[in-house]
This record gives structure tokens, C-alpha cells and sequence, in this order.
């Protein structure tokens, strides 16, 4: 642990007071931008996108299951991998904890991935994951929402020095650098009014941080994320850590 001011109960509680005070101006500008989500341009899926699912070939329209929105999660897990991606599958421990509560909001949560289904299922069951997991019968769904990069796309990339981290996620995904990053991740949303789908919202990167739960808790930590430095990835999936 590296040294730090120590300091009395007083003078924690001064600097504690200045702080809550920015931290609920960041909560006000939170609750401002999740307004302008909100309020962003609904538009319509005009492509005929059907998945495989657990109970057959589905339009998009069907995935939202009774309910009026729709989140989907698009976890890398291209078609050569072997495994999921152990970044992917932290976050999809967040999600399928929430699905439930979802639900009780109108919404329904799923993942999508390019794999082929029986292996997406067969690694969601290794998981112990319950939530509903398709595969598009198109890449154009990933693609179309900048979640898939072809190599010539990638090239500039691929040229360049690898990050370590990414060597690392290739591998324990059991795939090549190429079939790693082809994939990407992401979040999409959607809603259903009068028979007609309409695209919401999408994000990626540190977007999808609300779905990494892990990282709030650890910047309420003294050492924080404490990840600078680090020449691979801390993560792993929930069944490799051992006795940590």
C-alpha cells in the first residue's frame, strides 16, 4: 500500500464535506445528460434483422418479448472464438443480475453475438447466466451499429504494436488478434410503439462503464482502479480468478 497524508477525524470530515459537494454536482449533470439520452431522435429499423434464438428464427421485433423497449448488449464473440471475451463476460455478469429488474421497468435485456448459437449457449450455461443470448443471422446488425470491423479496416491497427492487453484477450478467447478485434462491444436501445422498432440509443467504450460495476466500486477504493502501468488486463471471468 503506498504511503498517504494521514490526517485527523476533522480534517476528514472538511475535505469529505468539499467533496460531496462536487459529487452531487456531477449526480445534477448525470441526471442532465440521461434527460438528453432521452430526448434523442427515435429511428426507425427499416432492415429486416432476424436472430436465432432458443425458440427459432426471430425479426427483431420479437426479441423485445411482450415488452415496449428493448437493451441489447453486443458481447464479442465472433464466430472462431472459443470463449467469450473475459472483459464481455464481467460485464454480462452486471446485466444478467439486472435482467430481472428490468423487466419490471418494460424492458428486456439480451446479448447478441456472432458465434454460432449452440455456442453461445453452452458458454452461457458455463457461466450460469440466465438471460436470453441470439445470434444474427446477418452481421449487418453488429456491423451496421459499428460492433464489427473488417481487416482492411483494421489494418493501420494490426500494423502497428499490439497492446499487450489485446494479445492477451485474443488468447484466452482462443482466437487470433484479427478475429479478436474484429469484434467489438457495445450497447443498443430500442422501443416499440405501434408496430414500428425504433433505434434510441447506442454507445460503446467508457460508455458502457454502467454495466461495469465493478469500477464504481473500485474508484470508492484507496487505490482506486490502480491499473496505470499494468502491461495486461486484471480481469478474468468469474470462474478463473481462484483464491483471490
Amino acid at each position: 500500500m503506498p504511503e498517504h497524508e494521514v490526517g485527523t477525524q476533522e480534517e476528514f470530515e472538511a475535505a469529505r464535506q468539499e467533496l460531496l459537494v462536487e459529487e452531487k454536482e456531477l449526480t445534477r449533470r448525470g441526471d442532465e445528460l440521461a434527460r438528453k439520452r432521452r430526448e434523442l431522435p427515435w429511428v426507425p429499423v427499416e432492415k429486416p434483422y432476424t436472430f436465432q434464438t432458443e425458440s427459432g428464427t426471430k425479426p427483431l421485433a420479437d426479441l423485445f418479448d411482450t415488452r415496449g423497449q428493448l437493451l441489447v448488449y453486443h458481447f464479442m464473440f465472433g464466430p472462431p472464438y472459443e470463449a467469450g471475451c473475459p472483459v464481455c463476460s464481467s460485464i454480462a455478469d452486471t446485466l444478467n443480475a439486472n435482467a430481472i429488474h428490468l423487466k419490471a421497468r418494460d424492458v428486456t435485456l439480451i446479448c447478441s453475438s456472432r458465434a454460432p448459437l449452440d455456442k453461445l449457449l453452452s458458454y452461457r450455461k458455463r457461466m450460469g447466466w440466465t438471460f436470453d443470448w441470439v445470434s444474427p443471422n446477418d452481421s449487418a446488425f453488429h456491423r451496421d451499429l459499428g460492433f464489427m470491423y473488417t481487416e482492411e479496416e483494421l489494418k493501420p491497427f494490426l500494423d502497428g504494436e499490439i497492446p499487450p492487453t489485446v494479445t492477451q484477450m485474443a488468447k484466452a478467447c482462443g482466437t487470433t488478434v484479427l478475429e479478436y478485434v474484429t469484434e467489438g462491444p457495445g450497447l443498443s436501445a430500442y422501443a416499440q410503439s405501434d408496430g414500428t422498432v425504433y433505434r434510441t440509443y447506442v454507445t460503446t467504450a467508457r460508455g458502457l462503464e454502467p454495466a461495469m460495476a465493478y469500477y464504481g466500486l473500485l474508484d470508492r477504493t484507496p487505490l482506486g482502479r490502480h491499473e496505470e502501468g499494468e502491461q495486461t488486463h486484471w480481469l478474468r471471468r468469474h470462474d478463473e480468478y481462484g483464491n483471490t
